[in-house]
């Protein structure tokens, strides 16, 4: 081991130093150095225009009302520092102020959780044997202002701050995800900003070894002055080697030591809680960049590797329940230390001196508050402080691998649940860490907003197959591999199925940990991220119900995430967006529910709040993102889309409604529509069911679900392949497709480019002829009805019939063409 550490150390020292960083003139030197005393600002003897232009000079994201609160709670003016700390820490980003009290809403409990949204990550139950229980260690996360201001590095540190959140747990990262969201691809900026954003994805996730296996992307003229980069990551771990994030029982009363450790503190990244908490504006993005933080990958892969050899250190030791480990990310040192020592219910007293830092004259508030990346806050038992620290400064040499990088004590826990803040032998900081972690929050009016949708009036179009290939084309459907192929898929070479291989990425979490045995080697766990933002903008509520219900994917549901990606709760509009969206995420999962265990919902485990996605030009489209984890207890169960013969049945479980709101197809023609689709999540459940009853019992060759685009889309993605390389045509009829009314039981009478492009949700299954017949009893037996709609075929062509009158027919190589080369022509 000791000479694959000195390998390690001379790899990271050889590259370590490649990576770009922001340049000084982007950092923002409002504060004072440390050169003068701590200031007192004078609250008490100020107007309310004095605060708000004292608030202003130091660009502090807090309101009057919540300047004068926090005087009020010290009971004395309070410093700079002081109200640095309140504006970080008291930010939507690191308090959910304006959302907890909606977040209560939505179910965290379930058979399979075995640690709900609490702490860094959330962890779901993945397999137990007689002696062990292992969970699935998992994270979703936003970047989106940092990426829209310096898309490399907003959206490297994104990568960065989402594997830090899955280490901190304990957990070995095994995988990440990306859903992204940019604007109009017509403009060039957007154009920018996704580049940006996928080499500074591919740029940090690469060298860190960690595959990326699941995302989506979508354009629209809603992000062209807001993107949105969310990260999902997961992990695996024992239950027994989970770490909290939080200061241990005892630690005040034993006085632990709070110990930091990676890259010195500098100025990059200062006040990027309280910037993403802002509205974004024009004017101000060069000032903004100061905000990003500078990333650091191949120190990142050193301080992964050292980590986990301590995790396994402090196993072998049994100290894992004495310690508390947490990522710095949002709020640098003080938001780690006062969440882990408040959650524990203590106190802390730090000397901001012993902290190491990259620059002489940093005010007190940054050396605290700096989020720089590639750190981590360790509280631990005074008797193994010195191990922990030679581990990480002696074994894995960090000092050699950047400059000023090493592990340091920085304080004590203490037991009168004050949280203290010393430099220079002045206290700069002294205030319950209850009070600051929790003494900002809201309960914020909102009120919906009355926009009336119509649905346009299209006429059917003479040229169906024109029609057909644009949309294979269009940059909300065709091939993500120009996006995919910027990424490492295999690193760790437990990937199943990669990114675009399926309807999600499917990855074997225990084939690299020595001590599974072959049961435990064959579950499959599948990620997969969904959130259609135009659906936001014609209902909040049935946006999120679409996102839930659409991560269902052939695997068994077992838990989810979510990001949720709203306006300007101070607008009474855009916050009712953001509770539309709770609301619809909750019933959606209680609806489907946990398989198995009947009564009990679908868990949330974890998740994000990303607010303030607004500009001086107007909102982004409302959304949430859900992240949805599935498992397979035999991975040579896992099927894919492709079509796989010539020959087969094709069966459609979910008729067409006229539901093209927000879809495709309207957007083609530059409409919006009203009429999205509306999922029951009742009936969702019951096709769910059916779909992995077909799966478990061998009946199925391919499925797929129905999603972007309509039953047309999803066909023609199962015979072109993930890859653009499938041989396999096909016959459809679309005559008996239409949704029957439940009254007259007669089929709804829809046009022929509605049943095609109708985003209703639903999956289409290949099945042998001898299998059609169990099919279908299966169907009856669950309460789901199916419809065979066709057959697959020799001939290389997708052939539409409609009411006895074909529609359409179409070669593969010209689909293939369209389909393959539509997102890289207008990239």
């Amino acid at each position: 081991m000791a000479q694959n550490v000195k390998t390690i150390i001379r790899s990271a020292r050889k590259t370590g130093r490649r990576f770009s960083t922001l340049k000084k003139e982007h950092v923002d030197r409002t504060l004072p150095s440390d050169t003068h005393v701590e200031e007192i600002l004078p609250f008490s003897q100020l107007r309310d225009k004095e605060i708000a232009s004292l608030l202003n000079k130091y660009h502090i994201g807090l309101t009057v009302e919540e300047a004068k609160k926090i005087r009020r709670i010290l009971k004395r003016d309070p410093t700079l520092t002081e109200v640095v700390i309140w504006g970080i820490q008291g930010s939507e980003h690191s308090s959910y102020k304006s959302s907890k009290r909606h977040l209560k809403l939505l179910p965290t409990q379930a058979p399979n959780v075995m640690l709900g949204p609490s702490e860094d990550s959330g962890i779901i139950e993945i397999a137990r044997t007689k002696k062990e229980r292992f969970g699935i260690v998992m994270a979703h996360e936003s970047h989106n202002h940092p990426s829209q201001v310096v898309p490399y590095e907003g959206s490297a540190t994104g990568v960065g701050g989402i594997v830090r959140d899955v280490l901190c747990m304990g957990a070995h990262v095994i995988a990440i995800a990306d859903p992204l969201r940019f604007g109009d691809i017509k403009k060039a900026e957007s154009l920018l900003t996704a580049e940006g954003v996928v080499d500074g994805i591919g740029g940090y996730g690469n060298p860190i070894g960690v595959p990326n296996i699941a995302g989506d992307v979508y354009f629209d003229k809603s992000f062209n002055d807001n993107c949105l980069v969310n990260v999902v990551a997961l992990g695996l771990l024992e239950e027994k080697e989970i770490i909290h994030s939080r200061a241990p029982k005892g630690a005040g009363k034993k006085g632990y030591d709070i110990i930091i450790v990676g890259k010195p503190t500098d100025r990059s990244g200062m006040g990027g809680a309280a910037f993403a908490s802002k509205t974004l504006r024009e004017q101000d993005k060069g000032k903004n960049k100061g905000a990003v933080q500078e990333p650091n990958p191949f120190l990142k892969r050193h301080i992964l590797e050292s980590t986990y050899e301590l995790f396994r250190i402090l196993k072998d030791k049994k100290l894992i329940d004495d310690v508390g480990f947490k990522d710095l990310g949002a709020g640098g040192v003080m938001c780690a230390s006062v969440e882990m020592v408040n959650a524990g219910g203590y106190g802390a007293d730090i000397d901001l001196e012993k902290l190491h830092v990259a620059e002489a004259g940093l005010h007190p508030s940054v050396i605290a508050c700096g989020e720089t990346q590639e750190r981590f806050c360790w509280i631990v038992p005074p008797r193994i402080t010195q191990m922990v620290l030679d581990h990480y400064n002696k074994r894995w040499a960090f000092s050699e691998i950047a400059t000023g990088a090493g592990a340091g004590v920085i304080g004590k826990v203490t037991s009168n649940k004050n949280y203290v803040l010393r430099y220079k032998g002045a206290v700069v900081c002294e205030a319950r860490a209850q009070d600051i972690c929790e003494a900002l929050l809201y309960n914020r009016p909102f009120k919906p907003r009355r926009v009336s949708y119509k649905e346009p009036r299209l006429s059917m179009p003479r040229d169906l197959e024109k029609v057909f290939l644009q949309l294979l084309s269009h940059e909300n459907i065709a091939s993500r591999k120009p996006i995919f192929e910027s990424y490492d898929k295999n690193v760790q070479g437990s990937v199943l199925l990669e990114a675009g291989q399926a309807d999600a990425g499917v990855i074997l979490p225990f084939l690299n940990r020595a001590d599974a045995d072959e049961s435990l080697k064959k579950i499959a766990v599948s990620l997969s991220v969904d959130g259609n933002p135009r659906y936001g903008k014609i209902s909040p509520y049935w946006q999120a119900v679409n996102a839930v219900c659409e991560g269902a994917v052939g695997t068994t549901p077992w838990c989810t995430t979510d990001c949720l990606n709203y306006g300007n709760p101070e607008d009474q509009y855009q916050m009712w967006e953001l509770v539309e969206g709770i609301r619809g995420i909750k019933d959606s999962l209680i609806g489907i529910g946990l398989r198995g265990h009947e009564g009990h919902p679908l868990p949330v485990i974890s998740g994000n709040v990303s607010l303030y996605n607004h500009s001086d030009k107007g909102s982004i489209a409302p959304q949430a993102i859900i992240a949805t984890l599935g498992r397979a207890e035999d991975m040579a169960k896992i099927i894919t889309p492709s079509f796989k013969m010539a020959g087969s049945e094709i069966v459609l479980i979910g008729p067409r409604k006229d539901e093209l709101g927000g879809g495709v197809y309207y957007h083609l023609f530059g409409e919006l529509g009203a009429n999205i689709p509306q999922p029951n999540p009742a009936h969702v459940k019951k096709e769910i069911e059916l779909v992995l009853q077909c799966i478990e019992q061998g009946l199925a060759l391919a499925c797929h679900d129905i999603s972007d685009g309509g039953l047309g889309i999803a066909i023609a993605e199962m015979c072109l392949g993930s890859n653009g390389d499938g041989e396999v045509g096909a016959r459809i009829n679309l005559t008996h497709t239409a949704f029957k009314d439940k009254k007259s039981h007669r089929q709804k009478t829809l046009r022929s480019d509605v049943k095609l492009f109708s985003e209703t949700g639903g999956f289409v299954l290949e099945v042998t002829p001898r299998n059609l017949k169990k099919l279908r009893r299966l169907a009856y037996q669950v309460g789901v009805p199916v419809i065979h709609i066709g057959r697959t075929m020799r001939s290389k062509q997708l052939t539409m019939i409609d009411e006895k009158k074909e529609i359409l027919d179409l070669k593969l190589s010209n689909m293939r063409t369209a389909w393959t080369n539509g997102l890289r022509d207008k990239m």
